[in-house]
């Protein structure tokens, strides 16, 4: 990666900067040629009207919640025919089912293909954040946060499989997943959506990810697979506040270590799309940054497939960041920043406006080109001009038993066991129970956002199948073991406590998504903090589950438990999976993704600087990064390596055995952490660069491998060039270490 020079405010203005087109005329493939042949054919009007996306409400009838959607067919052939729309997204207050998807997308379809003069497809996308959350039949899996704590790669990407699938099935090519940004702020209220807090662990996951949703590189996507959307491009998920939507402050040099490779992975991996980041960086909101929509983007990490903003994030550059003084000019500086796409999303102003922009010459007409033929390429790739509709064959491998125990086993992987004093888990099946605490006894709960609706808070909408916490625990030990009182009645809650052997106290956050769920303040609230402590004044051994997007402050209760099971949002299976762990049915093997934080102000990631613990103060997280225990115990020895110096260019292979020292069988996460210890520009402490997980019966060793290249000692320098710099270098794995030398 290189530093680039930043095209001036005037220039952008005035269009006086090159374009960017990832087109070799000398060279097309076959889908290059049916790209060229139909953008030959198109008017100014057709070009235009494929960079507007409108959302699904804007075509609809107005509705309410459990009423059938139905769309408005004269607001529809409007978008289709008078605005050539290119892109239909969103749901419309509330998940459909799969025969009602069917029906709108083939009612889309027809009017695109058959009544606008080109046929050209529409490309619809929708939000399917753990799996298809806006098709009632559809399975539903741990949200991102939770599938990074399994550290499981063939998860991940099954769980994508799936989604595709099942996407497909109802119609719809486009997903706008996987989330990107590294979640580095835990107040951010979207962390839940990321795959945590390490730049390595990000780009992992996401790489698995996409791989399951759109196959490893093919031009063209198979019928089962979907294109994908990496978001939030860039730097979304570290808010200077914590807070949905507000100014973040990273210096390049951040930039290009923490944020920007995830990234740079997808875009190896073949993504077909990105969506931008809705806020500012430095002050310059991304939706007008040239500098990261072009010259990085495309130039520097080579992207080939289109952008598209985020939600009416062009007329946020006029309306809201005030950095255009119209929103016409807001128009000028998203598309000549390099915006293909615009989520206008409710009107057609963006075409209106940019219509006008290229018809007074302030926009070229091949800076059109290159958007549209991006676009198209997309479309191509998805076989939509062969086949726009949903296949109704697909309909019955929808939302099946198989699917629904994959959702099962990653939940189980999530759960992270963070305290386990005296061996209270797992609870013996004879113990009576009290069950109590706000999140026992929903099942939004377990979902979180995107969930049948955006807030995912509608509990109507989930299917009486899905097993709450506190109904799991009675299916398995019968309703005469599990006494049951809402977390609200404190008094009920302690005098039942005083007649059971364990108390389970279900604490966390009710659904929310994006800004929704900002907060002041990380610590749980009061009277959820309340139960816990009163009841412990009974004597009664309790165990905290916390079902919670972010890390919430629990200290002030901490001590009062004997036992923590950290289960995320683990999805539509949760609350079996939380049982069958509770219970002892499942050995817990998740590992912290995030840094557990003791106070609301010490929020520092794991891969802080050394400066940040040399101070009076320590650092003092509740529990760290990769944290995670087991109902048995592993022991690590033999850490060699091949070789103890490295040169550019070579790699370097480690090994490690890990034994099963318990009398379980169990599954142990083997972290591999680098520590550069001397360099010019101050090194993290350590930074995670390999995992691996390995099941183990009791007495069994394993020997696990690991291989690192030249650039996983790399970093960007003072003059922000990825460089290694000769020195010593510590690997950790477990509590052993070797040093390294670079030459």
């Amino acid at each position: 990666m290189i530093l680039l020079t930043v095209p001036s405010l005037s220039q952008l203005l005035n269009g006086d900067v090159q374009l960017i087109d990832n087109y070799s005329p000398t060279q097309p493939s076959a889908i290059d040629k049916k790209v060229e042949n139909l953008l030959s054919k198109m008017t100014l009007s057709e070009k235009v009207g494929q960079m507007t996306q409108i959302t699904l409400e804007t075509v609809s009838k107005k509705k309410k919640i459990n009423q059938k959607y139905k769309v408005d067919p004269q607001k529809l052939r409007e978008a289709i025919t008078k605005y050539h729309v290119g892109s239909i997204f969103n749901v419309d207050n509330s998940a459909l089912t799969l025969d009602e998807w069917h029906q709108l997308i083939t009612q889309i379809q027809d009017l695109a293909t058959q009544k606008s003069r080109l046929g050209i497809p529409i490309l619809y996308g929708i939000d399917a954040i753990h799996g298809v959350n806006y098709t009632l039949e559809a399975t539903l899996f741990p949200q991102n946060i939770a599938m990074a704590a399994t550290r499981n790669l063939e998860l991940v990407k099954k769980s994508a499989e799936i989604t595709a699938y099942e996407m497909r099935a109802s119609g719809i090519p486009w997903n706008f997943n996987p989330v990107l940004g590294v979640g580095r702020n835990p107040l951010w209220p979207r962390l839940y959506e990321t795959f945590g807090e390490d730049t390595y662990l990000v780009s992992t996951m996401g790489e698995a990810y996409i791989q399951g949703l759109s196959g490893e590189n093919n031009p063209i996507v198979p019928t089962d697979k979907v294109a994908g959307c990496a978001k939030h491009y860039l730097g979304y998920s570290f808010p200077l506040s914590g807070k949905d939507r507000t100014p973040a402050w990273i210096p390049e040099r951040m930039l290009r270590d923490y944020f920007l490779p995830p990234f740079a992975k997808a875009i190896e991996t073949g993504i077909h799309t990105v969506m931008v980041n809705s806020s500012e960086i430095n002050g310059i909101p991304v939706h007008s940054d040239r500098y990261l929509l072009t010259d990085v983007l495309r130039q520097e990490l080579g992207f080939k497939g289109f952008v598209v903003s985020d939600w009416e994030d062009v007329k946020h550059l006029y309306k809201r960041d005030r950095v255009a003084s119209s929103p016409q000019e807001a128009v000028l500086m998203a598309v000549m920043a390099g915006i293909d796409m615009s989520m206008v999303p409710d009107d057609f102003s963006f075409y209106e406006y940019l219509l006008e922009l290229v018809k007074e010459g302030k926009i070229p007409e091949s800076r059109i080109d290159e958007s549209v033929r991006r676009i198209l390429r997309v479309k191509f790739a998805l076989n939509l001009f062969e086949n726009p509709y949903p296949d109704p064959e697909m309909k019955s491998q929808v939302g099946t038993p198989e699917s629904a125990q994959v959702s099962l086993q990653a939940a189980r992987e999530a759960l992270t066991l963070l305290k386990n004093d005296h061996g209270l888990l797992p609870l013996n099946k004879n113990q009576k129970i009290l069950v109590t605490g706000t999140n026992a006894n929903l099942r939004s709960v377990l979902n979180g956002g995107w969930s049948y609706t955006w807030q995912g808070d509608e509990e109507s909408l989930y299917p009486k199948t899905q097993a709450t916490i506190l109904s799991a625990l009675q299916a398995k030990l019968g309703t005469a073991n599990v006494t049951y009182i809402e977390g609200t009645t404190l008094d009920q809650a302690v005098a039942a406590a005083q007649n059971v052997d364990v108390a389970i106290i279900v604490l966390g956050e009710p659904p929310y998504a994006e800004t929704s769920g900002n907060i002041h303040d990380l610590t749980l609230p009061t009277a959820q903090l309340q139960l816990a402590a009163t009841i412990a004044k009974t004597g009664t051994p309790i165990v905290l589950v916390l079902v919670e997007g972010r890390p919430r402050i629990i200290t002030p209760i901490v001590d009062d438990a004997q036992a923590i099971l950290m289960a995320y949002l683990p999805g539509a299976l949760g609350g079996n999976a939380i049982a069958d762990v509770l219970l002892g049915d499942y050995n817990p093997s998740g590992k912290l993704p995030i840094t557990y934080p003791s106070h609301p102000n010490d929020l520092v990631p794991y891969d802080h600087k050394p400066i940040e613990e040399d101070n009076p103060n320590k650092l003092d997280p509740l529990f760290p990064f990769g944290f995670g225990l087991s109902y048995t115990s592993f022991n690590y020895s033999n850490l060699q390596s091949d070789r103890n110096q490295i040169s550019p260019g070579e790699s370097l292979t480690i090994k490690v055995t890990v034994r099963n020292t318990g009398k379980r069988m169990g599954k142990e996460v083997v972290e591999l952490y680098l520590s550069d210890l001397y360099r010019t520009v101050s090194p993290p402490v350590k930074q995670l660069k390999r995992f691996q997980g390995v099941t183990l019966q009791p007495g069994e060793s394993k020997t696990v491998e690991f291989t690192l290249n030249q650039d996983d000692f790399a970093f960007h320098d003072r003059d922000n060039q990825f460089t290694v710099e000769p020195g010593e270098f510590k690997v950790s794995i477990g509590d052993l270490e070797n040093i390294i030398i670079f030459l």
